[in-house]
């Protein structure tokens, strides 16, 4: 537990195993015993047929507020289906306090399918700044990880994003076509032109992971939920990538962003797709 006079960084070099152990017994107990076993009664729908939520969603979100938020008295958990519970309880990423960002199963829609392509992410972050962020996939036993400044890495091994091959067209995933409006889909068509390939994104996080690791050279999203960004953003930061909106600036978690945003291999990277993108708005 962290004391007034102990820091984020001290609370962190103490308990970010414990963190990891977390995301491991939510994902163990309410996540994957639901792994190809959902009955129909267990999903339901959000906003519309393309935005689903499940039982293992909201069990596994319970599960990590309660655990995250013993382990930090004094934090708060801003999590997608609290905050879809109570819309007003997503001002706490703006306040004083550390905040827990959380996604419980970031890719629902894969998950639902029986694909492994879903993740649980979460964030721990305070005034805007990302301290660390954790990113597990639990059907590929893969977990990524990252506090700020001391680098990123997967299952123990250190990542390094590095610039994309010269001369290769650039993989960039973009917001799901389901998931976009007729502006924003007209934003995104700068990307549709020479030196371009772009596909429709997965689970944010894993897209995320991908661009850590080297394997994806960038995204380009237009919406700002801090949940599907944050563990993500941090991790590409640490692995030598960058992330920038329409106006020039990095993305805030905290929101108010001029949207679409990318987040790429490197500086360079996400300068060019912002070009792109830029042209579209």
């Amino acid at each position: 537990m962290i004391d007034d006079t102990e820091t984020i960084d001290e609370f962190l070099a103490r308990h970010s195993a414990d963190v990891e152990e977390a995301l491991r017994k939510a994902a163990a107990a309410e996540i994957m015993p639901r792994f190809r076993q959902l009955a129909a009664h267990e999903v339901d729908q959000k906003s519309g047929p393309h935005d689903l939520v499940t039982d293992a969603d909201r069990l596994a979100e319970q599960h990590l507020t309660a655990a995250l938020g013993t382990l930090l008295p004094g934090s708060v958990v801003v999590g997608e289906e609290a905050v879809h519970a109570n819309p007003a309880s997503y001002e706490a990423i703006r306040g004083d306090a550390p905040v827990w960002i959380v996604d419980p199963v970031d890719g629902t829609r894969q998950f639902v399918r029986g694909e492994d392509g879903f993740s649980t992410l979460v964030a721990l972050a305070q005034g805007g700044v990302l301290h660390a962020s954790w990113i597990y996939a639990p059907a590929r036993d893969q977990l990524a990880t990252a506090v700020r400044g001391q680098g990123a890495f997967l299952d123990g091994e250190r990542l390094f994003a590095g610039p994309p091959e010269p001369g290769r067209d650039l993989e960039v995933a973009t917001s799901h076509p389901d998931y976009t409006t007729d502006d924003q889909k007209r934003a995104l068509l700068g990307l549709w032109t020479d030196g371009i390939a772009p596909r429709a994104c997965g689970s944010a996080g894993l897209e995320y992971l991908a661009i850590a690791r080297g394997r994806l050279d960038a995204t380009a999203f237009s919406w700002e939920a801090a949940w599907d960004h944050a563990a993500g953003l941090l991790l590409v930061e640490e692995a030598g990538g960058a992330h920038l909106t329409v106006t020039g600036e990095p993305f805030r978690v905290t929101g108010g962003n001029t949207l679409p945003f990318t987040t790429a291999r490197d500086a360079a990277t996400a300068r060019r797709i912002m070009g792109l993108l830029a042209g579209g708005v």
